[in-house]
């Protein structure tokens, strides 16, 4: 038995009288270095799910909401808000004492398709889209300002080449949309922080395409506070190697910029396709291949994943100077996106916390890469 599954035994074996397992948080173990945090559905910051409730209290210190900020839900109607879930994930940020995370203004999924288009259905012009920008940023974040701290302003606008993505902000408001995206999200709320997220930055291509860009917003006096890694990555140390995620942080740090893991998984399935893209659109067919652990996941992959987060957080925590914060994209495996991308009905484990709210030998590894730590430059 080797040593990450003794401790996983031995913290097994301390239980509180709530039968919740004594697992260090965290929020502790880092406390010195950044904030660590999930992101979160309703059941969870809506407490009806109990044990990720508390989960997330014991482990967490900052917390992004998968969905309810999202255009679709929140805005879903020309002049219509829902601020429903949203206020609950705020207030139960509020109560646990947590920095609150904004995901995402402006995006080229889940934005509906009224906003582009007029009443018969064409494109609408660039003075209509930039005047319903500036009503959703500010309608949003006002209604949050000085609450929640730091906002996903811009979402995934890079493609794979480096290019600026065709969306429907590109094509109609222009390549200044992103300009002027920041420019109402600091009207919004002055003292927000301000982020722009995207996923496979490791690509030397994209991100060159994604330096240009922050260099452009940066040139044209806007606010940006910094650069959310999504922080996709594969069980296979290849996809991406622990050395493109160091040079990747390394490079926007050169920016002046704090970096952020903003939505943390290692898929641990069988990979659909060779493509290292996000995107949530993509979606492959469902074969007995792709979905190998139905069961559970075996040993030996257990301890591939503790190998890979151990050595991820040990890149985070060589530029702890610069990383302001890791989140999980997601609490628990049950609840991970990567059940159902892209591949929809299978049975992932790319999380610390198995189903049943447990820590896996993964999280074991986490805590076990904080020691020893290279100390910071002021110490």
């Amino acid at each position: 038995m080797n040593s990450i599954i003794k401790i996983i035994c031995i913290a097994s074996s301390l239980t509180l009288a709530t039968g919740v397992v004594a697992e260090p948080a965290l929020k502790d173990v880092f406390k010195n270095d950044f904030l660590v945090g999930a992101a979160l559905n309703p059941s969870q910051f809506g407490e009806s799910n109990v044990s990720e409730a508390a989960l997330v209290k014991r482990q967490f210190n900052t917390i992004t909401p998968e969905n309810v900020l999202k255009w679709g839900l929140v805005h879903p109607e020309p002049g219509r808000f829902d601020f429903t879930p949203a206020d609950r994930y705020v207030a139960f940020g509020e109560t646990n004492q947590m920095f609150i995370i904004g995901h995402t203004l402006i995006w080229h999924q889940q934005t509906p398709a009224w906003v582009f288009q007029d009443e018969q259905g064409k494109p609408v012009s660039r003075e209509v889209l930039l005047a319903r920008m500036r009503e959703h940023i500010s309608s949003v974040m006002g209604r949050y300002r000085g609450r929640i701290k730091g906002w996903d302003v811009v979402n995934e606008a890079v493609e794979e080449n480096g290019s600026l993505r065709k969306s429907p902000w590109l094509k109609i408001i222009g390549e200044d949309f992103l300009v002027t995206a920041y420019q109402f999200a600091h009207e919004a709320d002055p003292q927000a922080q301000l982020y722009y997220n995207d996923y496979g930055l490791e690509n030397p291509t994209k991100r060159a395409g994604a330096i240009a860009l922050v260099k452009k917003l940066q040139a044209a006096g806007v606010t940006l506070t910094g650069v959310g890694l999504q922080g996709h990555y594969r069980l296979d140390a290849k996809f991406p190697t622990t050395q493109a995620v160091d040079d990747t942080i390394a490079d926007f740090t050169k920016l002046g910029l704090k970096v952020m893991i903003t939505e943390l998984d290692v898929d641990v399935l069988p990979p659909a396709n060779i493509s290292l893209s996000a995107e949530v659109s993509t979606q492959f067919k469902a074969e007995t291949r792709l979905n190998p652990f139905i069961q559970g996941l075996p040993d030996a992959i257990q301890q591939q994943l503790a190998q890979r987060y151990a050595a991820l957080f040990a890149v985070f925590l060589k530029h702890r100077d610069a990383v302001a914060r890791v989140t999980f994209w997601g609490v628990t495996d049950e609840a991970s996106w990567l059940n159902n991308w892209p591949v929809r009905g299978r049975t992932s484990y790319p999380l610390v916390f198995d189903r049943n709210c447990q820590p896996k030998p993964a999280f074991q590894a986490i805590i076990g890469s904080a020691q020893p730590k290279t100390p910071r430059a002021s110490e």
